[in-house]
């Protein structure tokens, strides 16, 4: 066995010499997301928002799902459902849906790894889509994307379960165009958002027409 080394002895040493203090590595730190000004959707595809809800089969299987709805008209636009959802899946999910619903201004999340990195970053650029990242810790800054993620799991997830990954997106999909087509909303006076989506796009037009 080595000798034990004199910590008190060594450090007087190190005093009478003067010696400098080791060099210390700089932190690595993470690039900081850009926080963005927390908007209030005045008109579709203005903002949408767009979040991650976990749930498991009867097997214990994870289940991950991507939701993503449209802040004004509160449609949801996606449930995505899978064990696993990159940042590269996360694009494509944007792509097939603005494909179907066109494009919004800007898209609200947090700051996790699938919604900032270089797959769905380089899209929403290419795209011209502002991402609005809420400050970490801070999820009422999300507010209309955790009331309907509270309403899946309240009148959905909580109430099925799940034996496979397949019957999990049949059920959240069936629920999905329920929510949208037969669910009234108080917020919404009382209409669906495929209702309230109909009427504001009405008015739209008519004001157009008068103008």
């Amino acid at each position: 066995m080595g000798a034990k080394v004199n910590l008190k002895r060594v450090y007087r040493l190190w005093k009478q010499e003067k010696l400098s203090l080791p060099l210390r590595r700089p932190r690595k730190r993470r690039s900081k997301s850009v926080v963005g000004i927390m908007p209030k959707a005045q008109r579709s595809n203005q903002v949408w928002t767009y979040d991650f809800v976990f749930d498991q089969s009867l097997s214990g299987k994870s289940l991950k799902m991507l939701t993503l709805i449209d802040e004004y008209t509160r449609e949801c636009l996606a449930v995505e459902v899978g064990v696993s959802i990159t940042s590269e899946r996360v694009r494509q999910i944007l792509q097939r849906v603005c494909a179907s619903f066109g494009k919004p201004e800007q898209i609200r999340s947090d700051n996790g790894s699938e919604f900032i990195g270089k797959a769905v970053g380089g899209w929403l650029g290419e795209n011209g889509i502002e991402p609005l990242f809420i400050e970490p810790g801070k999820p009422w800054q999300n507010g209309k994307g955790e009331s309907f993620n509270g309403k899946l799991r309240d009148e959905c997830l909580s109430r099925e379960w799940f034996s496979s990954v397949k019957e999990a997106q049949v059920v959240i999909e069936e629920w999905r165009r329920f929510y949208n087509e037969g669910r009234p909303h108080s917020s919404l006076g009382y209409l669906t958002p495929l209702e309230f989506k109909s009427k504001t796009e009405s008015n739209k037009s008519l004001s157009i027409q008068l103008g």
